[in-house]
């Protein structure tokens, strides 16, 4: 059986979920600690996701990244090519996707943070970068991991978005959850069977992690 498709979720959810760690790890911070006119309507924004169906998400995503898109055009002028229907591209859908999975355990994971804390490394004149680096990120490390886990997971079973944006090639868009699909409409149920097998079973996995480290966080608290 070829297991080309399990490799790449696999590859794709690492490699989405490192940049989107990167990306929220700071726009949760400023969501929690920084006040500004209309941060309601950017917590709205990164959330959305969780509201639309996933071929809507995925339909606007086509647009923005094509040939005549915004992302489409900056793409092609940086690298000569197309977006869609690569790698490239459904990593950039999982992102996407998966962002309000990594925002909203490390939003939490903030707010449990003692304000003392902050208000000490104001006063010591701590620029609000290394109280960052310093003092938030070493207090939310569970949040961290969980973010980290829950995007992993949701990135592994993703499939409108993926299908929309990247379809179904071989090799290099063709993700776990899209070849069980493909294999039931070929009535290869044994196929299809030991992929969701694989799929369930990291699910499990990564649950009993996630509730694992919730534990460890609420005895702490």
């Amino acid at each position: 059986m070829d297991l080309t498709p399990l490799y790449l979720s696999a590859k794709l959810s690492l490699v989405s979920t490192i940049i989107l760690l990167v990306l929220a790890m700071p726009l949760a911070a400023v969501l929690v600690f920084v006040r500004f006119p209309g941060r309601f309507l950017v917590d709205s924004l990164v959330n959305l996701p969780l509201v639309l169906p996933p071929t809507v998400l995925g339909f606007y995503l086509l647009v923005i990244m094509g040939p005549d898109g915004p992302v489409g055009k900056f793409w092609a002028g940086f690298s000569g090519g197309s977006i869609v229907f690569t790698f490239g591209g459904i990593v950039l859908a999982a992102m996407v996707h998966s962002l309000p999975f990594a925002v909203q355990p490390l939003k939490t994971a903030y707010e449990k943070i003692d304000k003392r804390l902050l208000e000490m490394a104001d006063v010591l004149g701590t620029s609000p970068v290394a109280t960052f680096f310093r003092v938030i990120l070493p207090n939310a490390t569970s949040g961290i991991a969980a973010s980290a886990i829950l995007a992993f997971a949701h990135t592994m079973g993703e499939f409108g978005v993926i299908l929309m944006v990247g379809g179904s090639i071989p090799g290099q868009t063709r993700v776990a959850s899209i070849a069980i699909y493909e294999y039931v409409e070929a009535m290869r149920y044994r196929e299809a069977a030991i992929l969701s097998f694989i799929l369930v079973a990291i699910s499990y996995m990564i649950l009993l992690i996630v509730n694992s480290l919730n534990k460890r966080s609420s005895q702490h608290a």
